[in-house]
Formats: C-alpha cells, structure tokens, sequence
C-alpha cells in the first residue's frame, strides 16, 4: 500500500499473508545453509566411497595408457572398450552424486520448506532492464551481500591457511612417501583441511538461518489496517453481517406475525409483552408459542389479532412467564400448563358462546404462575439465587466424592 513505511508494519504476518506468500514462491532461504550442507554431503561423499572410485579411476588410467593392436583397426573395439571403463566410474561415483542429491533436496527444508510453483518459471521482462539491473548491483542490499561474501570468503581463507599451515611439514614429506601410501595420506591432509572450512560455514550458517527468518518476518509485516481488511474478508464486513441479520430477523419476524391470525389466544401485559398461543386437540401434546415480542412488536401481534379475531387476554404474570421461558415453536413450560389452561378454557367457552353454545363463561381472576418464572416477581431471584447455590452444593458433593 503506498504510503507505508517500516514503522507503519507493526502487526506480525497473519496465516493467510504467510499462505499468499508462499503460492508466490517467496519463502525464507538461507544460501549459507545450503551451501555448508551441499559441501558436507560432497565432502563425506568423497571421504567415504574414495576407495571404490580412486579404483574405477586407476583403471581407467591405465585402460588410457595400455594399447592393443586389434584397436587400431578397429575403432567399435575401442570406443566399446573405454565405454566400460568409463561406465565402471560412473557406478563409482554414483554412491556421491546420490548424496549430494540428497542434500540438495534436504537443504530447502532446513528453512522455509520444500516448495515448488509455476509463478516462479514466468517470464518477467522488467528484470531484463538494464537501468533496474544496475540499480540492483548499486543498491544497499547488494552492498551488504557483497560485504558477506567477501567477509565469509576471508574468514574461509583464514581457517583454510591455519589448517594447512599445522599440516605443512607432512604436506613437505608427501614428496619423499611411497607412491602406494602417498595419496591416501594426502587425502586424509586435505579432508582435515575440509572439516576446519566446513566448521566454519557451519557456524555461518547457524548465524544466517534465524536471520533470515527474522529479515522475512520483517519484510511480511502488516499495518494494523491491512490487518483488520484481512478479518473483514475473512469473517465478513461487520456492517454486512449486521445488515444480514437484521434481514434475517425481518424475515423471521414476517413468518412469526403470519402465524398470529391463526391463534388461539394472544396473552398480554397488557403492553409490555404479547404471546400467542395454540391448541390443537389431538395433534399437540401440549399448546404451543406461535409468536411473541415485547414493545413495538407485542404492539403489531395485538393488532393483527383484533384485525383476525383472535381474543386477547390481559394476564401480566403469565405472559412475561411465556415470554422469557418458552421459544417460538416450541410447547410451553410443563410448569405453566395448569395456568395456560385456565386461559384456553376460558377462550374455548367464550367461542362456544359466541356461537350460540352454552352460557357466557366467568372470566378467570388473577393468573397464578410459579415464582421462580415471573422475572417481575420479588421472589423471582430469590428462587433462582437457591436454585444455583443448590446446583454448586450438589456439584461440590459430587466431586468430594469421585476424589
């Protein structure tokens, strides 16, 4: 993002930015490591399988140096007959090259893991400008680089010439050694030379690998901003999301409010709360909430029940017992049936009456719901502050026990 400086990227890269990263082909990579593990592997490869190839290598020497006469005359003799050799030192150094193989493998892993993608293999002409090139040897970075190499070059040299310099006076006497015992006395001279270089890459590259981890830590970093847009694609724009509930609700409210015309009974506050009730003798076990609300909502049930005939009863206790304990769809409270039955009792003989049935029913009084579901009730929390200390006592009791 334009505008961004260093100080501006205090946010550590998140999941999906190290993920967006790495499809790129951009990953941490230690040159250092690589190398010291590439010249370990070629090193041991050597040390260890010097033998069968110091061999394949003599023979083909003397294979060079040795002519016979049928050759001469035959050029399909010679070429089969050097091929041979020429095979049996490739099969000797096939152990070393397998090795380094390995190694060139195994070296990606040591930092950033084994990657491979596409992106990297498509031609970008903008490198093939020659003003960015020169920009790039001139730059900061490759000023830095350069100082690594030549420090790393001169710190080599220097643990190169002391491990040589401790072997001169052996070195001085391979001259007057036997021809038989010569190389390998050399070879053992320049491998003690090869681990003191190696030593030192080593500790090179103990040094670069966390460094490089922490340069692309730092070349990753987000602003605060760029983190939050990421939380924003990832979990939803917040104003979206609310805008989406808030449709949501509508729609549910809509589908509530198209139950209320067939209702039986819309118990109220009376302005507070309303809940509607149903009953259908046979097909429910028990009457169910078919639409409920408080204040502006409750308002709208009363309306479309006066506007569908549907009878509304004034029960306060009652109706703020449905409200905060029985869902839409849902049977009411097993608690509350003897209360909600004097109120669909009264409703069902009302309807007789009002078609010519029966006599005019007495409505009921004060509706009596249990304490401990009237939120209004001054007993209400008491009820619950003992329902909750009874529950923690039996837990208590039950954990003494099991230990």
């Amino acid at each position: 993002m334009a505008g961004e400086s260093d100080e501006d990227r205090t946010e550590a890269a998140t999941g999906k930015q190290l993920e967006k990263a790495r499809e790129k082909g951009d990953i941490p990579r230690s040159r250092e490591a690589a190398t010291c593990l590439l010249l370990l592997a070629g090193g041991c490869g050597i040390w260890l399988f010097s033998h069968p190839l110091v061999a394949a290598l003599d023979r083909l020497m003397v294979a060079t140096f040795t002519f016979q006469r049928e050759m001469a005359y035959d050029p399909a003799l010679l070429s089969a007959y050097m091929s041979g050799y020429a095979v049996d030192v490739v099969y000797a150094m096939a152990p070393i090259i397998g090795l380094i193989m390995v190694a060139i493998f195994a070296a990606p892993m040591l930092l950033g893991g084994f990657t491979f993608n596409f992106a990297s293999l498509t031609p970008n002409f903008g490198k093939m400008n020659p003003i960015s090139g020169i920009t790039r040897m001139f730059s900061l970075n490759s000023l830095v680089e350069l100082g690594k190499a030549s420090a790393k070059a001169i710190l080599v040299g220097v643990v190169a010439l002391w491990a040589i310099s401790g072997d001169m006076d052996a070195m001085m006497g391979l001259g007057v050694e036997a021809l038989s015992t010569s190389p390998a006395h050399l070879g053992a001279l320049l491998f003690h030379a090869f681990i003191a270089m190696c030593s030192v890459l080593i500790i090179i590259a103990a040094v670069d690998v966390p460094y490089q981890a922490w340069k692309y830590a730092k070349k990753l970093r987000m602003t605060k901003e760029q983190v939050k847009q990421e939380h924003k694609e990832q979990d939803g724009d917040p104003h979206v999301k609310g805008k989406i509930r808030q449709l949501q609700r509508a729609m549910a409210r809509r589908r509530m409010m198209s139950e209320v015309p067939s209702a039986d009974v819309v118990v109220t506050n009376p302005t507070h709360y309303a809940v509607a009730l149903k009953y259908t003798e046979g097909s429910m076990n028990a009457p169910k909430v078919v639409a409920k609300g408080s204040d502006e909502v409750a308002a709208r049930i009363r309306e479309l029940a006066k506007e569908n005939g549907v009878a509304i009863m004034e029960a306060p206790p009652l109706a703020r017992a449905l409200h905060f304990h029985a869902e839409i769809g849902d049977e009411i409270p097993e608690s509350l049936y003897t209360a909600v039955a004097e109120v669909l009792a009264y409703i069902f003989q009302l309807r007789s009456f009002n078609s010519g049935e029966g006599v005019y029913p007495e409505r009921p009084g004060q509706i009596a719901v249990p304490i401990d579901l009237d939120p209004l009730n001054p007993a209400y929390h008491e009820a619950r502050a003992a329902k909750i200390s009874e529950a923690a006592i039996a837990k208590a009791a039950q954990h003494s026990g099991s230990t």
